[in-house]
């Protein structure tokens, strides 16, 4: 068994633990990885675009740096639920099933395990949104010289969506509740479509700046 990986783990110890055969940290844990790395990005960003040059859109840019640090806070918090969740469903494949009581007790909870790991990459769709929203909100004003880095942002809020998305549907496939698994699927592919929207309406923007 692997040291359990932390937010303060290198970033050498998390790709090797990563590309190991331990299950943990596994897709939905990069994923989350992934979507800091968007808020980071969006922060520098934000970060390059103050003082005196920037002093017309100085609220907008606090706003966005709070906003940054509350979906960094997220993203760490999400990394540690996948783990989380991962073992929740373990531990209720090892639960008992010798008697009919037994079997009802992990079918159980096996099905509360599969709905907290649809919920964990949901979640980190809406936080990949709201990252997207920030960052197109920004494009036009904030300084052009680190615009590509915006971009690069929003590349990573959409790979870090689409991961989450593919968490989603694998773990899907095993919920019976045909009302609940057509929520799931509606609510997160809703959540996808809004952040293509914004990913392609932000590198619109950033490549006119950038040819501009």
């Amino acid at each position: 068994m692997n040291q359990a990986i932390t937010w303060d783990s290198s970033i050498r110890s998390f790709l090797e633990q990563a590309g190991s055969a331990d299950p943990t940290p596994g897709g939905g844990s990069v994923a989350a990885l992934v979507a800091a790395l968007g808020v980071a990005m969006s922060a520098m960003v934000g970060n390059l675009s103050q003082g005196e040059k920037f002093a017309g859109i100085r609220e907008q840019i606090e706003l966005t740096l709070n906003e940054m640090d509350s979906l960094s806070a997220l993203c760490e918090e999400l990394l540690a639920d996948d783990i989380r969740t991962f073992g929740q469903y373990m531990e209720a494949l090892r639960q008992p099933k010798g008697t009919e009581e037994e079997q009802v007790n992990r079918r159980q909870a096996l099905r509360e395990a599969t709905y907290a790991a649809i919920e964990v990459p949901l979640r980190l769709l809406r936080v990949c949104r709201d990252g997207m929203r920030i960052a197109a909100a920004i494009a036009e004003t904030s300084n052009k010289n680190v615009i590509s880095d915006l971009g690069i942002g929003a590349i990573l809020f959409e790979a870090a969506a689409q991961s989450a998305y593919l968490t989603i549907e694998i773990n899907l496939a095993s919920v019976k509740d045909v009302e609940r698994k057509g929520e799931y699927a509606e609510r997160s592919s809703q959540l996808l479509l809004e952040i293509g929207q914004l990913k392609e309406s932000t590198m619109h923007t950033v490549r006119q700046r950038i040819a501009g």
